[in-house]
């Protein structure tokens, strides 16, 4: 898929977005050096923030855990958040580091049926030296979802299926959608935030 750029300014992609982007918290930090740390390599070090956002962060729809995260340092600490929160802690990790990231949205059934209606999946995309864009999907994995990290195949959450309504975006925006951050402040839940998130773009 050809990606469509909100911006062609690579800074507009590593700036903070207060509240739900900031840098300067514990765990994100923590988490940042942990990660320089290990190697100064741009694209491994996307890689172990793929791996904190996908694995460490557990999808509150699997584990049907009532809280709503939104930032990444709330979503660290509780282990807990939906794929929109989990995009935030890989964009904060990789633009704390430097590393040009953007969000993206898929259209998807919510509950696999047409019937079931359909609902925003975010996810993110990546900019390397080498590789340019590419996008990542730290949604979490379980039977059936086999997301990982690649540079040069997508290998993301769902497969869209253009024949029942789906639909994959390919916007890079620089911002989280603002009608995705209201859905979450609004919901008192995670059960309430399964119906409230946006249907699409």
């Amino acid at each position: 898929m050809k990606l469509l750029l909100e911006s062609t300014h690579l800074e507009d992609y590593v700036r903070e977005i207060p509240p739900v982007i900031v840098f300067d918290t514990p765990l994100v930090k923590e988490k940042i050096r942990a990660i320089e740390a290990q190697t100064s390599s741009p694209e491994e070090r996307a890689r172990l923030a793929f791996l904190v956002a996908r694995d460490e962060v557990h999808h509150s729809f699997d584990t049907k855990n009532a809280a709503v995260t939104i930032n990444a340092e709330d979503a660290l600490e509780q282990h807990e958040g939906i794929c929109f929160a989990k995009s935030h802690v890989l964009a904060t990790l990789l633009r704390g580091m430097g590393i040009p990231t953007g969000f993206c949205y898929q259209r998807v059934l919510r509950k696999g049926t047409v019937e079931s209606g359909y609902a925003l999946h975010g996810l993110n995309a990546v900019h390397l030296p080498d590789v340019g864009w590419f996008r990542l999907d730290p949604r979490g994995n379980k039977p059936g979802i086999d997301a990982q990290f690649s540079t040069t195949e997508e290998r993301l959450a769902y497969p869209i299926r253009e024949a029942l309504g789906e639909v994959d975006y390919p916007n890079v925006f620089t911002k989280p959608l603002p009608a995705v951050i209201a859905s979450m402040v609004d919901s008192k839940d995670s059960f309430e935030l399964f119906f409230k998130r946006p249907e699409a773009l």
